[in-house]
């Protein structure tokens, strides 16, 4: 008799039932609970058994026989399959030997923590806790998504960028009964929010989108892509890095008109006299009226103008996407929406304000009480080294060098050997071709990996691990109300081990494996964790199952959604600021900082600020390369995960470019063509998608591809990341610039 079984699991594209039989996904159904089910998982049953999965720990030859272990090698060297007790010995004694020779600040530990929505098996943390026990390591700071916005908020309104958009944010019901006005820069894209870290269980935010279009709610979407925001929004196509020119207009227009909220600038402010004299030209002779907002970001100045006034009269809620700090001086437009929102008076009210990170992710705006727990503990680092998550490949291409952070005056440490359990750089990192070369540098590349993406076939050891489907765990998510027993549903694929059981083995021949396991199997620390957890939660008047009641019934969701645990965010603040101070140096809303003017950047001064990239379409440079790229995430995965699945089907590979009408007539391309995209940094094949729903000079390729290059370097998946510019958003954030990018677009030739 076949052996069926169904059941519910979480992942960070939400909840689904996963059907096996015989030890394999065969299909996948929708939760029942989720109105709006993410597609993401329909890839899963073809990618968890996929040719590509790492079958066995494997060492690259020439790492193991070559002289310099044949570094120049990666990428282009055949693997060597071996036993799991031989591959931990030989890594563990190259560990150690780094460690001798070295010390752990040669020792970079890389993840980036959407490996699996489980609250133990998260790579990030495992990786990082047995580092820890082995002496430390240099480590990251901040994410490719946020880092302009995790530099520059701290400054502006006192408290760490993440507990801002998680918690100081208006929720959905609230902006349904408050908000008159939703100005959206960059849009709130429903086929963003399909994922969140953790887990989103009910897909909200397209039918939030929905209902306030139809309750009247005038939505704008400023945006170079009609499909960034829901489709009734009015568009405002701008020309991509110019929303802070347009906010100085509007910003000129409420103060020239008297539309300021004088009140509360001088109450909950400090250094608003100091930007004016900027805005109005009397610092460097050029006043940001609308007409010179218009002309850099080609929005009319009528409409410029005609929405400020909409703004001063109405209920205004001010949304800054993700992606707009994703662009040199990519802080800019979140200083200045903070600012143009504090001239208008609204911070503090409901449905009013600014919030930052709608639709980039699914839990933004959810009326949820938020929980914590069940982490496994990293303990603590003695190497204090770190660095802004983007600069990897700058660390590694010049160890020793000098570099500015935050005020902060640093040195790249001198990394031997990177050890990266959880994500795949060479699908998000900038500049493929100049990471692939500082990727060369370090003696040692240790890989945990379930299928072989180009960061395994480049690493030196890869140790297969499991998917989270081959493994018990917990879900719980920020901003979610359910909690999930995520069984194992399947046997490990090939000859996989958890993390936490190839991380337990090395410590154990590194003489730490007491202090990295305390004694306990990973089965044993579930337990523990959620034992925790519940009693905390109990404690604070949540009915949580205990755990052997939980896995019997799958799922649940706890009492823990609804308006009434959410609160106007920055009201008390708004009601007396002595009382209630923010985390600034003043305790208020910084729209000039004392503290960011010390530091000296040309390219982040102490006021929010029009400064002109090096790559738009109003540079020299735009006559070689007249598009301007972006690079959005894709709709059909979470960032690369199960691309190996989705590349196999019929014309999906190379990925879809979309270009405008205009721009596809004048160079002969037609819908479905295939082209070549390329700049000075490197080239990628794509598949032309010909649309009218994207601005003029303007192009968007999707990240997600696996980096394949051709036998000249052309990636032919279509990555962005070969044209993307791998330069820190500033001094102060040291951010990912991907959205700085000019590039062409031909068709493909066979010549090519």
């Amino acid at each position: 008799m076949p052996d069926r079984q169904s059941r519910v699991t979480s992942s960070h594209w939400g909840a689904f039932r996963v059907l096996t039989e015989n030890g394999r996904i065969t299909s996948v159904e929708p939760f029942e609970a989720d109105n709006d089910p993410s597609g993401i998982p329909n890839s899963l049953p073809a990618a968890v058994h996929h040719a590509t999965r790492v079958a066995r720990p494997s060492i690259r030859r020439g790492w193991l026989e070559g002289k310099n272990r044949a570094r120049e090698l990666r990428g282009n060297d055949e693997f060597i399959e071996l036993p799991w007790d031989e591959a931990l010995d030989i890594t563990a004694t190259e560990l150690v030997r780094v460690r001798n020779e070295h010390g752990n600040q040669a020792i970079f530990g890389g993840s980036y923590g959407w490996a699996s929505a489980g609250r133990f098996h998260h790579a990030l943390g495992q990786v990082h806790r047995f580092l820890n026990c082995i002496g430390g390591y240099v480590s990251s700071l901040a994410s490719y998504s946020t880092a302009g916005a995790q530099a520059i908020m701290p400054h502006v309104l006192g408290m760490h960028f993440l507990k801002l958009g998680w918690g100081a944010q208006n929720a959905w019901p609230m902006i349904a009964e408050n908000t008159e006005t939703l100005v959206m820069f960059g849009g709130i894209n429903p086929k963003n929010s399909q994922v969140s870290m953790g887990g989103v269980t009910r897909h909200e935010t397209s039918g939030w989108l929905r209902k306030f279009a139809d309750q009247g709610m005038r939505l704008v979407n400023v945006s170079p892509q009609k499909t960034d925001a829901y489709e009734g929004s009015q568009w405002l196509p701008i020309v991509p890095g110019t929303d802070t020119a347009m906010m100085l207009g509007l910003a000129y227009t409420l103060e020239t008109e008297g539309l300021v909220d004088r009140d509360f600038l001088e109450r909950c402010t400090t250094g608003y006299e100091r930007f004016k004299a900027y805005l109005l030209g009397e610092t460097d002779g050029q006043a940001k009226t609308v007409d010179w907002a218009a002309e850099i970001c080609e929005i009319d100045a009528k409409t410029i103008r005609e929405i400020a006034l909409t703004m001063a009269r109405t209920r205004t809620l001010i949304t800054v996407a993700w992606s707009l700090q994703r662009a040199q001086h990519g802080e800019q437009p979140y200083w200045m929406a903070t600012t143009l929102a504090a001239m208008l008076g609204q911070i503090g009210l409901a449905g009013g304000g600014v919030g930052y990170g709608y639709g980039a992710i699914g839990g933004i705006g959810v009326a949820v009480r938020r929980l914590g727990g069940m982490t496994l503990p990293q303990g603590t680092n003695p190497i204090s080294d770190f660095i802004p998550v983007a600069r990897i490949a700058d660390m590694l291409l010049n160890p020793g060098a000098d570099y500015e952070f935050n005020g902060q005056h640093r040195q790249y440490a001198d990394i031997r050997l990177v050890y990266w359990c959880g994500g795949n750089p060479f699908h998000h990192h900038q500049d493929i071709n100049r990471f692939n070369r500082a990727w060369r540098q370090p003696e040692t590349i240790i890989v945990h990996e379930p299928w072989w993406t180009a960061t395994a076939k480049r690493a030196d050891i890869v140790l297969p691990a499991t998917t989270p489907y081959e493994r018990e765990d917990i879900g719980l998510a920020q901003g979610d109300s359910f909690l999930f027993h995520m069984d194992r549903l399947i046997p490990p694929v090939g000859e996989a081990r958890n993390d936490y059981d190839i991380f337990a083995g090395l410590a154990q021949r590194m003489d730490v494996g007491e202090a990295f396991t305390e004694g306990r199997d990973s089965s044993q620390w579930l337990h523990h964790l959620y034992d925790q957890f519940r009693q905390k939660a109990i404690a604070d008047g949540i009915e949580v199952p205990e755990f052997e009641q939980l896995c019997a019934q799958n799922w649940v969701e706890l009492p823990i959604a609804g308006s009434q645990y959410t609160e106007v965010p920055f009201a008390a603040f708004r009601e007396n600021p002595d009382a209630d101070p923010l985390g600034t140096p003043s305790g208020l809303i910084e729209i000039f900082s004392e503290t960011i003017d010390s530091f000296g950047y040309d390219d982040c001064p102490g006021h929010p600020t029009w400064l002109v990239p090096e790559e738009w379409l109003g540079a020299d440079l735009a006559e070689q390369f007249p598009l301007h790229l972006v690079s959005p995430q894709p709709g059909d995965k979470l960032h690369s995960q199960m691309e190996c699945a989705i590349s196999d089907i019929p014309g999906a590979r190379p990925t879809a470019i979309e270009i405008n009408i205009k721009d596809a007539r004048e160079r002969g391309i037609n819908d479905g063509d295939l082209v070549r995209v390329f700049n000075d940094r490197g080239a990628c094949q794509a598949r032309a998608h010909v649309s009218a729903h994207i601005r003029p000079s303007v192009v968007a390729l999707p990240t997600g591809a696996w980096y394949d290059p051709a036998n000249d370097g052309t990636d032919t998946q279509g990555n962005p990341n070969l044209l993307t510019r791998d330069r820190g958003t500033s001094r102060l954030g040291q951010g990912c610039s991907a959205h700085t990018a000019l590039v062409e677009i031909a068709l493909w030739s066979s010549k090519d």
